[in-house]
Formats: structure tokens, C-alpha cells, sequence
């Protein structure tokens, strides 16, 4: 059964293989940014921005801006789910944000904040959303704007200065 549209989507499901985990048999840096990677890519399928839909819009989602919080260790072998929440957009970009979980439990093990734009690929250069997945994007937004800031949504690196 499909989590409701008011709760963040279940985005990508994977069990942590082999070819993924470093010397601890821990899951490398890298694969939280796939994993992550994989979710996004299936946000733009539920939005019109599958293969069909980038040759129909001549448009694409290039990321311009990405955060990753390792919160948990992940393993060989655990089974993990992304869930994806839209945090803002406007008619070019997607505010959004990731987080992985053990499939179907609530702890966090990973966290993600992107940004998006939206790219006419024949002009390589940013374009408004087509209408239907602008629709598509303020639906989904209007879905998720009652849940709550995610954790680690807003954040920035810094030393505090000596």
C-alpha cells in the first residue's frame, strides 16, 4: 500500500551490496550519495521527468546544491529505504530533501538536502518547469507542506572563527 501523499514518498528501496561498503563492511561515503541519487531520480519520474517526459519538455533536473548528514552506520546487507520530501520550489527549482531509513522503520540513518534546477537541455541554460510538471510539483509541495522541518533541513558547514 503507497505511503499517503501527506507523508514524505518512498522514493528508492536497496539492500546494501558488496561492491558498496568499505574495510568496516560499512556503507562508503560515496553510496549514501547514490542511494540518494537513485531517489531523485525517481522523484522526476513521478513528476513528468522520466525519459518520456525529458524527450517531450526538452528539459531536465541538474542538482546545483547538495548536503549529506551521516546520522547512523549502515551495513552490508540491511535493506534500506529513501524518503523524499519537497521542502520549496519556485518555476525553476526543486527544494528538496532525502532521508534514508532501515525499509520501513522510523530511526534516520542519512540525511540529504537538495537543490534543483530546471534545465532546458537544448539551451543548456535554466528554464521554467513545462505546466504539467509545475502542477505536478505544486501538488506534491502542497502535500508536504503541513509535515515537519526534517531534521537537518537548512543547515550550514562552518568553524566558528578564532
Amino acid at each position: 500500500m503507497p505511503a499517503p501523499l501527506t507523508a514524505p514518498l518512498s522514493t528508492y528501496r536497496s539492500a546494501v551490496i558488496p561492491e558498496w561498503v568499505d574495510y568496516n563492511g560499512h556503507l562508503r561515503d560515496a553510496y549514501y550519495l547514490l542511494l540518494f541519487s537513485l531517489a531523485t531520480d525517481a522523484l522526476l519520474d513521478q513528476l513528468g521527468l522520466d525519459e518520456a517526459g525529458r524527450a517531450a519538455t526538452g528539459h531536465s533536473l541538474y542538482t546545483l546544491e547538495c548536503h549529506l548528514n551521516f546520522v547512523q552506520e549502515v551495513k552490508l546487507g540491511q535493506q534500506v529505504e529513501v524518503r523524499t520530501q519537497i521542502l520549496g520550489h519556485d518555476q525553476k527549482r526543486l527544494h528538496l530533501h532525502h532521508s534514508l531509513h532501515l525499509s520501513g522503520e522510523a530511526p534516520m540513518l542519512a540525511a540529504s538536502e537538495q537543490m534543483l534546477l530546471n534545465v532546458s537541455t537544448a539551451a543548456a541554460r535554466a528554464a521554467p518547469f513545462a505546466e504539467p510538471v509545475q502542477r505536478r510539483v505544486e501538488a506534491l509541495a502542497r502535500a508536504h507542506q503541513e509535515l515537519p522541518a526534517p531534521r537537518f533541513a537548512g543547515r550550514a558547514i562552518s568553524l566558528a572563527r578564532s
